[in-house]
This record gives structure tokens, sequence and C-alpha cells, in this order.
């Protein structure tokens, strides 16, 4: 073992999903080592009888310097006194899989190595966040913590040793810890299949049904295989995109309209598939397409809650209750109430379902940001979305579409869209916001797109489990009709800023209207009211989902 002396970094404050910079960042020297050093010393304070009878979980979405950070971060393992780590095989573990191989095995956490759904290789992104044993995110307080321990540090424990070969099942040692390489798949899918029904499933692929997943050249490429094509008897080739690379083909690995292009593409066809899909760069979110039809996330949300219990038998029970982030469509919120259990609305960011899970308050929950999940793992889950999906189609036998339009004819439809401004400055978008949130106490009554402000707040979200608080959470203008503006900066990007605004309008209409008609008023009321043009010289969202 050897103590390396080094200074702090001031620039590692977590964000929502742990730490996010460009790769080069990362390669500086001592940053990576600093930043894991300081997730250590932190979770030493709760363990003060030492780690070595713990169990450390380390992977990736096997992004450029995935590789090479994971030999760093055993060594220290080992320095630091961990009884045993467990690291994917290729140093890939997609970030469910993390969570449910902490969770299977009993480990006091895990390191994930992702940037997500943002790009990957040499010039683009990379991040690891630390996951705590209920196998969910670092809640606030634990990442705070780490943040402290970052601008203090002095120095950080390493040990000298050849690199591991990790590339194939096994064990090693590294001083006096256990090094065990594991199948990256094993866990996950065991999970999985005690949810679902898989015969169901095998059964559906026999009828004929066709599926096109993509897997965007990132990390469930190996888990949609060997679930969906060999345990499922999906058709060989349902998978595209399948071989994970570092810089994912040179492709943005988010799983929306634009970036998933070609499986849109597919199902536009005539001759496309009966269910498309497609998963981010480490696995936690998932697109969901019929033929020519989108599912959004906050309906996607919404249908898997009204179907859980009676067509997957992990849920037979019923659900103790459902909740969705705060800027994510209400449409769960009615399914929820006529399944008679609650509905909680939290800040962006998994580890607030966290608790509620761990209270058994909650089952099933989402974000408008493509994310799914329940409390099978402590992490949102795309290949679980999709495994639902499948499920809901077995058990109804009608199409996508159908399936949609027939919540749509019984629950409404809230038409929703999330507008995205990428790449402005910090500083304007930063004095944009806050602008917009010192103008909140004057603007109830203010007439807006037909109707009028009835409250105009800044979120704030107190914990109904520990009673934190969460305050900031993203601006809300909620009008007298039901509609809603919201408007935050995300936490997820690594360069400039980037402005979200989230238009909704609930109409009880079978779902039959323009969705652009409904909601341009919204989204043109919303730039107004932000002084976009004049604060940014922008008037155009980059995308919109």
């Amino acid at each position: 073992m050897k103590t390396v002396n080094t200074t702090p970094f001031t620039d590692q404050r977590p964000g929502t999903s742990g730490l996010r910079k460009k790769t080069r960042t990362f390669m500086q020297p001592n940053y990576l080592e600093n930043f894991v050093q300081s997730v250590f010393n932190t979770v030493r304070e709760d363990v003060p009888e030492g780690f070595g009878r713990e169990t450390l979980v380390v992977g990736g979405d096997g992004r450029f310097y995935n590789r090479e950070a994971t030999q760093k971060i055993l060594r220290m393992a080992a320095a630091n006194g961990f009884g045993r780590v467990l690291v994917g095989r290729e140093s890939i573990l997609s970030t469910p899989a993390v969570s449910a191989v902490i969770r299977r095995r009993a480990a006091l956490g895990g390191l994930v190595l992702s940037a997500s759904h943002n790009p990957g290789g040499i010039d683009a992104d990379f991040g690891i966040k630390y996951n705590v044993r209920n196998g969910g995110p670092a809640p606030e307080g634990i990442t705070e913590r780490i943040y402290q321990h970052t601008l203090s540090i002095k120095e950080y424990s390493t040990i000298e040793h050849p690199d591991l070969e990790l590339d194939k099942d096994g064990t090693a040692r590294l001083g006096d810890t256990e090094i065990v390489i594991i199948d990256p798949l094993l866990d996950y899918t065991a999970v999985l299949e005690e949810l679902f029904d898989f015969a169901a499933l095998r059964a559906l692929f026999q009828s004929g049904f066709r599926v096109q997943f993509d897997a965007m050249n990132a990390v469930t490429g190996p888990y949609a295989q060997h679930i969906l094509e060999q345990r499922l008897g999906a058709s060989a080739g349902s998978v595209i995109n399948g071989t994970p690379l570092p810089d994912f083909g040179g492709h943005h690995p988010d799983p929306n309209l634009v970036h998933a292009a070609e499986l849109v593409a597919h199902m536009n066809a005539a001759d496309a598939p009966d269910l498309g899909a497609a998963c981010d760069g480490d696995g936690d979110r998932n697109l969901i397409l019929g033929r020519k039809f989108f599912v959004t996330p906050g309906d996607s949300l919404a249908i898997i809650t009204e179907h859980a219990q009676s067509a997957i038998p992990g849920y037979g029970a019923g659900l103790a209750g459902a909740a969705r982030s705060m800027p994510t469509s209400t449409a769960v919120d009615r399914v929820a109430a006529a399944l008679g259990v609650p509905c909680y609305e939290t800040p962006t960011g998994w580890k607030f379902f966290g608790n509620l899970m761990d209270a058994g308050r909650c089952t099933i929950c989402g974000e408008e940001s493509f994310g799914t999940g329940s409390n099978h793992v402590r992490e949102k889950d795309g290949l679980w979305a999709v495994l639902c999906w499948l499920s809901i189609l077995a058990k109804t036998r009608v199409s996508v579409e159908s399936v949609v339009q027939d919540h749509w004819a019984r629950f409404g439809r809230s038409y929703y869209q999330r507008h995205d401004y990428e790449g402005l400055e910090v500083g304007p978008a930063t004095e944009m916001i806050g602008a917009l949130r010192a103008k909140l106490p004057t603007l109830t009554g203010v007439p807006v797109a037909g109707s009028s402000i009835a409250v105009a707040d800044d979120f704030s979200y107190t914990d109904p489990v520990d009673g934190s608080v969460s305050a900031k959470q993203g601006i809300r203008i909620l009008l007298a009709d039901g509609s809603r503006i919201v408007c935050r900066l995300s936490g997820t990007g690594t360069e400039g800023a980037t402005l979200r605004i989230y238009v909704e309008r609930y109409l009880k209409d079978g779902g039959k209207a323009d969705i652009e008609e409904v909601l341009a008023p919204l989204a043109q009321e919303a730039r107004e009211l932000l002084e976009l043009r004049e604060r940014t010289g922008r008037d155009e969202p980059t995308i919109v989902t």
C-alpha cells in the first residue's frame, strides 16, 4: 500500500446523478482518485469497524476510460481495506444491474462508472456515482459530505499492482482484498425472472410477435440479447446496435425520437414490428414505440401502473403506491386515484424514490426523462420497462397504440411536452431563472393561455419518510384549468446550462386533439414569462420530447 499526496479540486460537487465531467477532466492526475477516496472517507464515517467484512460493487457502461477507472478503483478499494470487490466482467454493469447486485449480494454499496445518456469518448463525457446499501444513489446528505471531503482531501491510498484480467469470470487478490469478476447478466436476469412470467412472454413471441430493440451501442446490448433473444425467444436480430462501444458508435445514447432515429425509421416502415424500444448509455432509461406511434414517458408510467397487477405476476398482490418527479405529467396521478393508492410528487432524482420504496410507500415510479422503475431495484430500469410493455401486450393482445388509446378513453389525456434549450451560457441562464423566481409572488391571477395562474411557486419537497427538505426544485406555474408550466435548469449535463420547459394540458377528449395546437399557447407563454429571447438570444428549443 502507498499513500499519495494530493490537493483538492474545487469542482467535485455531485449532482442528481453523481459527478459528471468531460472525460479529459477525469483523466487529470489524481482527479478520479480524489473523488473515490472522498467517497471512501465519507462511507467509513458510518462504518466504524472498517471495510474488512464489506463488499463493494464496481461496474459501468463501457464508455471510454471505463476500464482504466475500474483498475484504479480496484487498487484503491484494496488499499482502503475492503474485504471483497465484485466487478462486472469487462468492467460492464448496467446501472440497474449494479443496484440488483448490491441488493442481492448484501453489499455495502457500489461505484457506477457512467454519464448515463451523455455521449462517450475522450472528448465527450464521463461520470461516477456512489450507490448505497439499498442499491440506490446516495442521498443528498451523503453526497454533500462527499463534496466536503473533496475540498479538504490531502492524500489517497492505493497499492502498486499490475492491472487485473477482467475479461473472464473468476477471482483474484489485491493485497488482502478478494476481487471477484462476475457475470454482469446473472443477478439482474434473476431479479426480472422473479417479477415477470417468462413462459407467457415466450408464448407471445412464439405467436409471431416481433420486437425491435435498439441498444444504441451501449450497455444494454448484452442484456437485451440474453433476455429477449436467448431467454424469451425473440427472433435473432431483434436487438440492433447491441455491442457496447467506448464512444457508442459516435452516437448520442439518449433514447428519444431524435437520437433513436434508426429505431423510429424501423417503426414507421410498412413492415414495422409490433413493439419498438431503446435504452440509453447505462440502461436506466427507455423509449417505447408502437407502429408509427410514440408513447410518452408520462403515459408509459401511467399505463404500467394501470396494468401491473393484472399483467405482471410480481405485482399481483397490488401496489403500495406510485410516485413521479414533479416535472412529469400528472397521468399517473389519475391511475393511482382509481386504484385507491397514494401518488407522491418528488423532486427530480431517483434517490427521492428510494426513501419511499424502502418505507413500503411506493411500488412503481418514474420521471419524464424516459425513466421508469419499481421497488425491485433502486434505480430506473430500461429493460424492466420493456418487459412491462411486453407483459401488457401479452395480456391484452392488442397493439401499443390501442393500449394507449384505451387508457386515454378511460382516464383522459395529459397533452405533454418537454422543450430543451441546450448549451446556454450558465450566467444568463441562472439570472433568467432567478428573475422569474423573483416574480412568482406577483403572478397569481395573471391570464395565461386562455386560463389564469392559480399557483406560482418554486417547488419544495418535504420527504414524508425522513422529514428532509429539498428547496428550489423547479418553478411551477399552475393554471386554474389544471394546465402546468414547469421550468428548471438541468443538473445532468457537463457543458453550459440546459433549460427545460415542461408544458402540460389535461383534456378528457379521448386523446384525439393535435398536440402542437393544444400546447403551443402554453409554450409561448413560458418563453414570455422567462423573457427567453431577451436574456439568451434563443427562441427555439434544441429538442422537443
